[in-house]
């Protein structure tokens, strides 16, 4: 049976922005702290070791597997910053026009360049 690994935890989620290596990566990442704060209205938590997440949401899949994820996080990682983003928003590509630079992966999952 799959375990889910990416739960939200209560690991400090400034202590882990400052193991964050490079000072501007660290700096980008207190700017989307305060970005994703002021915009979703809901406290940062930890997601399993890496990725800030701010409100949730419960989803079943059609195999049954469910779970709770976060509605919207992102996570400094080594090469690029990841967003993540539940689905469901309407605008979605029109508002992924304007993010600038960057490519996508799974339907949640965008880096920024």
């Amino acid at each position: 049976m799959y375990k889910l690994k990416t739960k939200k935890n209560d690991e400090s989620v400034l202590a882990f922005i400052e193991t964050v290596d490079k000072p501007k990566k660290r700096e980008d990442t207190y700017q989307l702290l305060d970005i994703f704060t002021e915009t979703t209205r809901c406290e940062a938590k930890m997601w399993g070791s890496s990725m800030i997440g701010f409100g949730s949401y419960h989803y079943t899949y059609a195999s049954g597997h469910e779970g709770e994820a976060p509605l919207v996080g992102f996570s400094p990682r080594k090469a690029k910053i990841s967003l993540y983003f539940s689905l469901g928003e309407p605008r979605r590509e029109e508002l992924l026009k304007k993010l600038g630079k960057h490519t996508t992966g799974k339907p949640v999952f965008i880096s920024i360049e």
